[in-house]
């Protein structure tokens, strides 16, 4: 059963619920992880480059809004986005070659 922060009485409780959401998170990134291997494979077929800066750059705007939107920092999440989106280019690249060796 989650508990809402206030309702967490020991670290203990807030220490599980904070692994809880840890766990989610995880799960979370391996969903988006499985969207950027399809994308690579659909990238491969129209002959397109794993960096697209327009997009990265559109994802970055989204998830300052998003940040924003909840009261968390935009500039933080989206120095850790930049992070995560690099990672994700990474991990096309290693599926289609790096962008520098494709046409375009």
């Amino acid at each position: 059963m989650m508990r809402k922060p206030a309702d967490c009485e020991t670290m203990a409780q807030l220490r599980a619920e904070i692994d809880r959401l840890d766990l989610e998170l995880v799960r979370l990134f391996a969903d988006r992880a499985a969207y950027i291997d399809r994308a690579a494979e659909i990238k491969a077929v129209a002959d397109l480059p794993a960096r697209i800066d327009e997009r990265v750059e559109e994802v970055v705007a989204n998830v300052r809004r998003h940040a924003a939107a909840t009261g968390l920092p935009p500039e933080l999440v989206e120095k850790l986005w930049r992070r995560l989106i690099d990672w994700s280019i990474a991990r096309e690249e290693s599926r289609l070659g790096p962008d520098s060796l494709r046409k375009g």
